[in-house]
């Protein structure tokens, strides 16, 4: 079936449909498509595809605008659930597929600094839209399904919406249009390499070229040479080296989440349980977005899944319900190539030849007072494994491509492979999760070689299973290979740095580095993923997999899963607390994590994330006030800290919107976390990973030379720089405030689309906070993540956990990241019973009555149920009714 086929076969829409379709509860979509082939020859399978080639899907909404959608097949259900986003975001999806196709220099222009230069040329490089296009006759029928689904119900909301009607930042907007289904595909590829391919898409595919050749692009055919491109060009290869040298934390990939799972023994009615809590972007395209898809006898599944995905990603359905965490594991490996001599395009493994090959790319670039986008290309450079890299920038550099190695002083070179760089099954994964009714087939789908990209998976069912699984895409390499990186990370500092940045750099010149094909095509199979089994408790916080639960440390596996006997984050090490004293408040003002019984229901897991407490609160807190007590009018760094200290006196040691000493404590630990190496005198010990590092240093204890106490005063200058009282309650200093309106590429400037919206959570890296919230600063882009959308970013001041400067309209604390889609489920007898919230809202139209609904319900912790059962959904459709568009 040819790509374009499902177009050229679809049926004319007569006129165009009424307006407010974005409102309705309830509508019934119909459009006309080719089923195609089915994968059972000329039979249609019905519970896939509709045999008259009609799509037809339900939505009804209820509170919070969550779209519930039945339809009598699958590619009718994603059909729905395109229809549905497109309504609520067609801006952010729009800019998504403009991204995927590399079109951002076409419609966009060049960016500030060339940025989207080197973005097109990259993922073209990458293979991310040409690929798309091959892997689409690959596809099984379940995912073709869902595909060509999404796919004809985000063309079909596109179609029927007078372009003068869509929102502000994309009114109007000549990209915002139909798709196909390889435009689908491509973006997925983008979403599958998050945490791999796209960490070098912003410099290092860019600046890789062979030895005295320049990176700059050059115009196509025909396209004369002026000094506007000749500025472009210098431009843009100093941008990709400045990028370049800033991508050098591949740990670091600006996502994390809490997830926990709750077997038979501490559940209340002795069933399964989950507590989800994703710490995502608040902006952009990585936003997540909650739908129930209803296939009657195929498949009921309720969950939220991220913008443009075409069936959810954490999920419950009658029997089970999972979450995903930010793996600890690596996807990508590099490789150094060793060159022939004199010929900077040929590398040598196993002593024999290989080409470095090459591809010419053309992009086009709107530039001012030009009527006509130019055409710029450039030439890429790959090795067997994948695109080159130039990895010879910053302050650890490696040898600049034909350099010699500072080992065998050979010339050398570097590429790499990405495990996620083939996402062909992408879909399929989560479709046999979703459709899964126990444990066996659950892990099943992982046994038959599932991946889920860049995540772990934590998962509980009605019979009261708790599971773990790093079911992330990991290279598959040899015990003599891992035997040779441990080695080389105990040998070489400068290897272990690099280790140490999430990069495993292997020896291209030698077969034996390569990753083992086996059954599952070069990633790890099943059995040797780690995974954990109990009826108690299991969870995941972003450190690795070895501390699931301390009963049962899980160690002994590729050392590409992530540390083993290594240090926690503060978010595990509070989380861990929580469950292993679940009815210890921690301070006394906060709730018990599991209520007086000490199991846990659906709200009390909801409550953990609401409760806000903060280690590093519950562990430094206590010894801080005495020393305050201690110092008393005595200055530090010349200041009193008589009332700040009171502050910290009063506080209740949590971060809700009524605390008032919560941001002194903030900026004291913003200061203090970075002397632990020196002052904590307890290290981490692997047999108490809770409780280790720990104990502050008594040197100096309540004097003007308290490494404490300094690090307060340090951070209480700041405050009182900025003009904050120590009186203040944290809902004043901390909100959410959407901003946006304006168009990508144009003089259109972003403006707030709301008031201030207060804001309960704490920074998990800085505060030990479990509710991860974060601010984000302008010098990471003052646009939306991921796409060109700007909005107002706050500059914020070193040391202080993101406070803004004043600058930009912006003060205080700006929440931007963190916690996100949340929830708190319990397996009932009467099914799963489940709260929860998407706290930035479903919809970013601010005209949309769901734009800020649940943010305010956030602000409040109001939780609202997550409706499953066709009762509940009938009684609680919203009340705009519903609407039926047809043919």
């Amino acid at each position: 079936m040819k790509l374009t086929s499902i177009f050229a076969q679809s049926c004319v829409l007569p006129g165009r449909y009424a307006m407010g379709l974005a409102l309705a509860a309830g509508l019934l979509l119909t459009g006309c498509f080719d089923g195609g082939d089915s994968g059972s020859g000329d039979q249609i399978n019905e519970q896939l595809f509709p045999a008259d080639g009609k799509l037809s899907a339900t939505i009804r909404r209820t509170d919070g605008g969550v779209p519930h959608i039945t339809a009598s097949n699958l590619s009718s259900a994603a059909f729905g659930h395109g229809y549905a986003q497109a309504q609520d975001n067609v801006c952010l999806l729009a800019e998504a597929f403009v991204k995927a196709r590399s079109e951002r220099s076409k419609y966009f222009g060049a960016g500030p600094k060339d940025i989207n230069i080197i973005s097109d040329f990259s993922y073209k490089a990458q293979g991310i839209h040409s690929g798309a296009g091959q892997q689409f006759e690959e596809l099984t029928p379940e995912t073709r399904a869902l595909v060509e689904g999404f796919t004809e119900g985000y063309n079909r909301y596109v179609v029927e919406t007078d372009p003068a009607d869509l929102p502000a930042q994309c009114r109007n907007a000549e990209w915002v249009k139909e798709i196909t289904p390889a435009d689908l595909i491509a973006y997925y590829r983008i979403v599958g390499q998050y945490a791999s391919g796209a960490l070098f898409a912003t410099g290092a595919v860019f600046g890789a070229v062979p030895p005295h050749m320049s990176p700059a692009p050059t115009p196509a055919d025909g396209v004369a040479t002026t000094d506007e491109l000749k500025n472009l060009q210098k431009q843009v290869v100093a941008t990709a080296e400045k990028q370049s040298r800033a991508d050098r934390n591949f740990l670091n990939t600006g996502l994390a989440s809490n997830a926990w799972a709750i077997g038979k023994t501490m559940t209340e009615q002795g069933r399964g349980a989950l507590m989800s809590n994703p710490h995502f972007p608040f902006t952009g395209h990585r936003r997540l977005y909650e739908v129930q898809m209803t296939v009657p006898g195929y498949l009921n599944v309720h969950g939220a899944g991220l913008l443009g995905t075409a069936i959810p990603l954490i999920n419950f359905n009658e029997n089970l319900g999972w979450s995903h965490t930010n793996s600890a594991s690596r996807r990508f490996t590099w490789y150094e190539l060793t060159l022939k001599e004199g010929d900077a395009l040929t590398y040598i493994k196993d002593g024999e030849e290989r080409p470095v090959t090459s591809e010419t790319f053309q992009i086009e670039v709107a530039m001012p007072g030009v009527p006509e986008p130019v055409v710029l290309e450039r030439e890429f450079y790959f090795s067997e494994y994948g695109p080159m890299l130039a990895l010879h920038e910053g302050e650890n550099p490696l040898p600049a491509w034909g350099d010699p190695s500072p080992v065998s002083q050979a010339p050398v070179a570097y590429t790499y492979r990405d495990a996620n760089a083939d996402s062909s099954d992408l879909l399929d994964t989560w479709l046999k999760m979703s459709r899964a009714s126990n444990l066996d087939e659950f892990q099943s789908v992982f046994e038959e070689c599932g991946t889920t990209l860049w995540v772990n998976v934590t998962y509980a069912d009605d019979q009261g299973n708790a599971f773990f699984i790093d079911s992330s895409s990991v290279p598959n390499l040899s015990d003599k290979s891992i035997a040779l990186i441990n080695f080389k990370r105990q040998a070489s500092p400068e290897y272990a740095e690099l280790f140490n940045a999430g990069v495993t750099l292997l020896d291209g010149s030698t077969s034996e580095d390569d990753w083992i094909e086996g059954s599952c095509n070069g990633l790890v199979p099943y059995e040797h993923k780690p995974k954990l089994v109990r009826t108690d408790w299991v969870q995941n916080s972003n450190s690795s997999h070895w501390a699931t639960n301390p009963d049962e440390f899980l160690t002994g596996y590729s050392p590409l899963f992530g540390p083993e006997k290594a240090e926690l984050n503060p978010r595990t090490r509070l989380g861990l607390k929580m469950l292993q004293n679940p009815m210890e408040p921690g301070m006394p003002d906060a709730p018990l994590p599991a209520g007086q019984d000490g199991k846990f229901n659906a709200k009390e897991l909801l409550g953990v994330v609401w409760n806000n407490r903060a280690l590093y609160a519950e562990q430094f807190l206590p010894e801080l006030r005495q020393r305050c007590t201690a110092i008393g009018a005595s200055p530090v760094a010349g200041l009193d800290l008589t009332a700040w200290c009171d502050a910290l006196h009063s506080w209740d040691g949590l971060y809700n919107i009524d605390s008032v000493g919560a941001h002194v404590f903030r900026v004291f630990m913003a200061n203090y976390r970075t002397q632990f190496a020196t002052d904590l005198t307890v290290d981490f010990r692997p047999d108490d990973p809770v409780g280790t590092p720990s104990t502050p240093s008594e040197v100096g204890a309540g004097t003007e030379q308290d490494t404490m106490l300094q690090a307060l005063a340090a951070g209480v200058a700041i405050l009182e720089a900025q003009g904050i009282q120590p009186t203040a309650e944290l809902g004043s200093l901390q909100y959410y405030r959407p901003s946006g309106g304006a168009k990508p590429g144009t003089d259109e400037v972003a403006v707030f689309l709301t008031d201030p919206i207060p804001w309960h959570g704490g920074n998990g890296d800085v505060d030990g906070a479990f509710n991860d919230i974060q601010a984000m600063d302008a010098a990471e882009g003052a646009v939306a993540e991921d796409t060109r959308f700007p909005i107002i970013a706050s500059t914020t001041i070193d040391n202080t956990a993101g406070l803004s400067d004043g600058s930009n309209g912006v003060d205080g604390w700006m929440v931007l990241r963190g916690t996100t889609w949340h929830f708190g489920l319990e397996f009932t007898d009467n099914g799963p019973e489940a709260y929860g919230l998407m706290s930035y809202s479903q919809s970013t139209d601010p005209m949309s009555p769901y734009f800020v609904d649940q943010s305010i319900q956030y602000s409040n912790k109001e939780p609202r149920k997550l409706f499953f059962t066709e009762e509940d959904i009938a009684a609680n459709v919203l009340p705009q009714g519903e609407v039926t568009v047809s043919q």
